[in-house]
């Protein structure tokens, strides 16, 4: 099942239950879906394309909601932690902690990197390796602490 299809269905069942929480994250993911399909690119909406495009979504959702909490309005930030909570269940489980620095560190070892000169090589490495499995943040966190 593509992921406009599980959407399509999912909103029918967020529809019925009156859940406006699910509603507003699924028509933003579907949105996104819409917008992607008449880009003019002719690109073909695949599973990689489509973790992209929900990671994409999470990242501005979590961009707005630290501005939110820094300026003081915790509703609005609400609002998007709301919606990222609906975004990430059509993500595929990212990978964390020591199962991510375990292969970050395969990474480094791979690649021969020994400081922090060689972050760039080792980021283009592991960026390209965990595309849709990590987030470029945690990937970017681990390398510095494992290279510095």
């Amino acid at each position: 099942m593509t992921l406009e299809e599980k959407v399509n269905k999912d909103l029918v069942v967020a529809m019925k239950a009156k859940d406006e929480v699910t509603l507003r994250g699924i028509r933003a993911i579907k949105s996104l879906i819409q917008l992607a399909k008449t880009d003019g690119t002719g690109q073909a909406i695949d599973e990689t394309r489509e973790v992209q495009m929900l990671q994409k979504l999470v990242k501005t959702r979590q961009e707005s909601m630290e501005i939110y909490e820094k300026n003081n309005r915790p509703e609005l930030a609400q609002i998007e932690r709301e919606e990222i909570a609906v975004i990430r269940k059509y993500l595929p489980a990212m990978l964390e902690g020591a199962e991510l620095e375990a292969i970050i560190q395969k990474i480094i070892t791979e690649t021969g990197a020994e400081s922090a000169k060689d972050m760039g090589k080792v980021m283009g490495a592991a960026n390209k390796q965990l595309a849709g499995k990590a987030e470029g943040r945690a990937i970017s966190e681990i390398v510095k602490r494992l290279l510095g």
